[in-house]
């Protein structure tokens, strides 16, 4: 098969969640993609394991016959880096976790302290990681509207441990072009780290004063880095 980076077919923009979300929380990036003409899909992930998310994302590539451009927020900037890249053009890391080959999620998570305002985590007894109600607007989303924070607590999936435990194979930003928005202003993951990651991988680097959520808080900017994706990649 081909990677689709010199078709002339057009390309689809494959957008992928990160943990305690779902696929709308993409929904302002994706309204305005869409009025400009562009095929848009939201990868609904398990958020279970690391091997469960990766599956259920090259099961929606595999349904795009074209060039792809492919986006991760947060965790899943891990799941889009381990996915099949045949047609996968170009790479988007938002606010995004980027482990290379043998690490896992959690080592990148973890390579700064915490900010004063990130909330504690552990497992319940099921394994899954929920994040606090309060969280959200204030760390999660602090940018964002109160009632869009809101929100996204009262839709919020639970993240499970193999998905952040998991060593990861040789990741795909070694091979396809990437461009990482950095978030300078996360409380989640340490803006030192996204720079660190961003860098090592030779992304193209797009700082914005954004918290860890910008599709929902700052789309505008989101939306700019996937368009400059899709056209110089």
């Amino acid at each position: 098969m081909t990677d689709g980076r010199n078709s002339q077919e057009p390309v689809t923009i494959v957008l992928a969640h990160g943990a305690w979300a779902d696929g709308s929380s993409w929904a302002p990036v994706i309204a305005p993609l869409q009025r400009r003409g562009l095929a848009v899909r939201a990868a609904p992930l398990h958020l279970t394991s690391l091997a469960d998310d990766v599956a259920a994302l090259d099961r929606v590539l595999e349904r795009i016959g074209g060039p792809v451009v492919l986006a991760g927020h947060a965790y899943a900037g891990a799941v889009i880096a381990s996915a099949r890249g045949d047609h996968v053009q170009s790479l988007v890391f938002v606010a995004a976790l980027a482990p290379d080959e043998g690490e896992t999620v959690l080592d990148v998570f973890q390579r700064a302290a915490p900010h004063p305002q990130a909330p504690q985590l552990a497992p319940d007894p099921y394994g899954a990681i929920w994040l606090p109600d309060a969280a959200f607007p204030a760390a999660f989303a602090q940018h964002a509207p109160a009632d869009s924070a809101a929100v996204l607590a009262a839709v919020q999936r639970p993240i499970h441990l193999p998905c952040i435990t998991t060593p990861v194979g040789r990741p795909l930003w070694r091979d396809r072009p990437s461009w990482f928005l950095l978030a300078e202003e996360d409380r989640m993951i340490a803006a030192e780290t996204q720079r660190f990651m961003a860098t090592r991988m030779g992304a193209t680097l797009c700082a914005a004063p954004v918290d860890h959520a910008p599709m929902v808080s700052a789309p505008e900017v989101v939306v700019g880095v996937l368009l400059e994706a899709m056209c110089t990649s």
